[in-house]
């Protein structure tokens, strides 16, 4: 059986936040795993949902296993249009759900991974609403594996 790896949790992510049925979010994305998350303003229109595989930290549990603490962001994004204040509320919003999505949810495909935690700070970018009236805000989410 292979290990499993960062790229795979970042896989597992995303399509767990694509599942059908699942949750129900209040605003329709299709998250998509990408190694450099770069887009140019115009095609940030939209909503778009990143998962990008950020770190491992690895580290002794027993002797004979070491914890693998996989962090893995993802990013929300979109341009703001009109009223920037509700705009933001509403994307936090969103932002929220995902994490609450997340929380305690098994990873289909990577057999043993356990959430660990969500971090998600700063809650968005304020120099990126500032410059280009982007919405932008990173959800670190920790995955451990012992191996």
């Amino acid at each position: 059986m292979a290990m499993s790896t960062i790229i795979d949790i970042a896989d597992a992510v995303a399509a767990s936040l694509n599942a059908p049925g699942e949750p129900g979010f209040s605003q329709a994305f299709n998250a998509a795993r990408k190694a450099l998350p770069a887009f140019d303003l115009a095609d940030l229109a939209g909503l778009h949902v990143t998962v990008v595989p950020k770190g491992v930290e690895v580290t002794g549990a027993t002797r004979s296993l070491s914890q693998h603490d996989h962090q893995i962001d993802v990013g929300v994004q979109k341009k703001l249009t009109t009223d920037m204040d509700t705009e933001t509320a509403t994307m936090l919003g969103l932002v929220d759900e995902i994490a609450a999505f997340l929380r305690r949810r098994p990873l289909a495909g990577v057999p043993g991974a356990a959430w660990v935690r969500s971090v998600n700070e700063p809650v968005y970018s304020p120099e990126h609403l500032a410059e280009k009236r982007l919405f932008t805000s990173v959800l670190t989410v920790t995955y451990r594996l012992m191996k």
